[in-house]
């Protein structure tokens, strides 16, 4: 067996607690979520291109582009239900 065989088995993990990670109730923990489904991307997508398996490589890159892009719609989501404050700085009761 070749050393990156092994690849596949940290890349399992890896995306194991990832997908443990953004379950979760927690802000952070969901944020950390992304960076280990970023880097469980990166380890599928160097073993698939050892492995000969493009079309493994081509859906890591989708799934990275769609955790990008809940990233992007959740940091979105938590502007738009952020308190609005006046330029006093006491919170605007108006909305």
């Amino acid at each position: 067996m070749e050393p990156l065989d092994l690849l596949q088995w940290p890349a399992m993990a890896t995306t194991l607690i990832a997908a443990w990670l953004v379950a979760s109730t927690s802000a952070r923990r969901r944020k950390q979520g992304f960076y280990w489904f970023s880097a469980s991307n990166a380890l599928w997508a160097v073993w698939g291109l050892y492995a000969g398996a493009y079309a493994l490589v081509l859906m890591q890159a989708g799934l990275f582009a769609l955790n990008v892009r809940g990233m992007v719609k959740a940091a979105r989501t938590a502007r738009m239900d952020a308190p609005i404050v006046r330029a006093d700085g006491s919170p605007d009761a108006s909305h």
